[in-house]
């Protein structure tokens, strides 16, 4: 049967690329290939400007994709050479053996072999071969943009907000450019400096760069990241710092690795001095920890109403006053969200006196679980077979996890960001898996007759001593327990919670016949509970 090829074309860099010298010649070859083996060429992925020492290119991706597709789309995949393919070692043969898995051999057209211990043996010498000229070429390359910077010239990187490159001159067909100021991103350059030594903060300034129209480089709102970088980016002040970090885990290299190059000024030396002092002196760092990271009761469940964004912990006077903010606002002003800001406490003490005197109480817990078992009845025989089902995807999920980790003891894979990025992908299905379980079980276990008076009140009472407890981390489990949602609009506040948590923590302090209320573990998460109707509860609106 003639089989059906895809070819993988790959060049390093984006410059390769645009004067389109390698495509064109490795698919003029490959096709040759084909032709010769009387192979069908099904399709080809293209990846323009991509290094091959790791796996986030698109078009590669997509071609592992494809190739776990039934009927399958083909059968090989031809490269000009491995290092087309990957130039790290385990990861080619990671991918060499996912892709075996599927059917789909890899073939270089230049580095022919067999598929016997010899030729894996071969193949396995080239790939570390590619690997080490990888990483000696980086270094080349990275020497040559060294002695690049100590010249005075830009490397090719986005210039720093502020400025602009221009070409200078030309060194064997090579432009080379230098470092010049753009005078409309200058000019908001110095505002920025101005209405921070004027005393306005970081938001604030966001505010008013938004509220006059101006936009980022790229038509954005301005936000505080951005506006932060800016007033600490020492390029503005004449001298920016080349090889300052590791390209791959962003950290910081040691200071003698560094690369300085002379910019134009934009902000005086002095003046740039003076607002490091002033954004260290407002750090709230500076202050006690017990004012700026105490635990914050409703951290991941307060939501703002307008954009569905969370409400963050935003200081004041140096601690002195705490406020959830919707935190679109927060970073991006009132063009980013016209949310709120409310006082902290106010919030705080709001959402508990709401459930103490509205939720846990005797009469709304007997109709909340008299509606609870009346639902749940006649559906035993349904969740047993989702919970059956939902524990067989579990079990599968597990055993990819563990077939990954036994790749990495074996030496088959590294410990590389590709490796990582499957793993979380993996452990997220199966955190999932686990809360969908969870749900599934505590909907079984849910009481089949109406629970007594006396465990109800005893329950209330043990929850709303635990909820006004000082301990605020322990009290914020309790509340994480039985609310899912928290909108906090301008008109009211709504909360939303899980009836089958609140049933099920009832339940199961009457069967042990004690007033303890269960402690708090991720199983006992109700997010998302697509078959219960989320409660509501309006009080009048909060303000700031």
């Amino acid at each position: 049967m003639e089989k059906k090829a895809a070819l993988y074309l790959r060049v390093s860099t984006t410059r390769q690329a645009e004067k389109d010298l390698s495509i064109p010649d490795q698919r003029r070859q490959a096709e040759a290939y084909c032709q010769r083996k009387g192979w069908k060429v099904a399709c080809e992925f293209v990846e323009p400007g991509a290094s091959a020492t790791d796996d986030k290119r698109p078009a590669f991706q997509k071609m592992v994709e494809e190739a776990s597709f039934r009927p399958a789309t083909f059968d090989v995949i031809i490269v000009h050479s491995f290092s087309r393919f990957f130039r790290d070692a385990y990861q080619f043969e990671f991918y060499r053996r996912k892709l075996a898995k599927q059917g789909v051999e890899v073939i270089s057209i230049t580095q022919e072999l067999g598929t016997d211990p010899m030729g894996d043996m071969v193949r396995q010498i080239l790939n570390l071969f590619d690997e080490y000229q990888s990483k000696e070429t980086a270094k080349h390359v990275l020497r040559a943009m060294k002695e690049n910077t100590r010249q005075g010239f830009w490397n090719g990187a986005q210039p720093p907000y502020g400025y602009k490159a221009v070409a200078v001159d030309v060194r064997s067909d090579v432009i080379k450019k230098r470092l010049a100021i753009e005078p409309t991103e200058a000019e908001t350059v110095k505002q920025i400096f101005d209405h921070y030594q004027h005393g306005k903060g970081v938001r604030v300034i966001v505010d008013i760069l938004n509220g006059k129209g101006l936009r980022t480089r790229s038509g954005k709102l301005f936000h505080s990241s951005l506006v932060h970088k800016i007033l600490t980016n020492t390029t503005c002040k004449g001298i920016h710092h080349f090889n300052k970090r590791n390209h791959k885990t962003r950290t910081l290299k040691p200071v003698e690795e560094w690369v300085s190059l002379e910019t134009p000024v934009i902000i005086e030396p002095q003046t740039f001095d003076v607002v490091q002092q002033m954004l260290a002196s407002r750090r709230p760092s500076v202050t006690p920890p017990r004012i700026v990271n105490g635990p914050t009761l409703l951290t991941g469940l307060a939501k703002c109403a307008s954009c569905g964004g969370g409400m963050t912990l935003r200081t004041g006077k140096s601690g002195r006053y705490r406020y959830y903010t919707c935190n679109s606002r927060s970073t991006k002003g009132p063009q980013g969200c016209g949310g709120r800001s409310v006082p902290m406490e106010k919030l705080d003490e709001l959402i508990l006196s709401e459930l103490e005197q509205t939720l846990f109480q005797r009469d709304r817990i007997k109709i909340i679980i008299n509606e609870l078992v009346r639902r749940n009845s006649g559906k035993a025989d349904d969740g047993h077979l989702e919970e059956k089902r939902l524990r067989s995807e579990l079990r599968a999920v597990e055993l990819r996890i563990d077939r990954l980790m036994d790749a990495v003891a074996d030496g088959l894979v590294g410990n590389s960001d590709g490796f990582k990025a499957k793993l979380a992908s993996f452990e997220l299905q199966r955190d999932e898996l686990i809360r969908q379980t969870s749900v599934r079980k505590r909907r079984d276990n849910l009481p089949a007759v109406p629970l007594s008076d006396k465990n109800i009140d005893r329950f209330a009472k043990s929850v709303r001593l635990k909820l006004r407890d000082k301990d605020s981390s322990f009290r914020k489990r309790y509340l994480n327990l039985f609310v899912d949602r928290i909108e906090v609009d301008d008109t009211e506040v709504r909360i939303f919670g899980s009836k089958s948590a609140l049933a099920t923590a009832i339940s199961e302090g009457e069967q042990s016949g004690t007033d303890k209320v269960p402690a708090f573990v991720r199983e006992w998460w109700a997010r998302q509970d697509s078959n219960l109707q989320p409660d509501r509860y309006e009080r009048p609106a909060l303000t700031s």
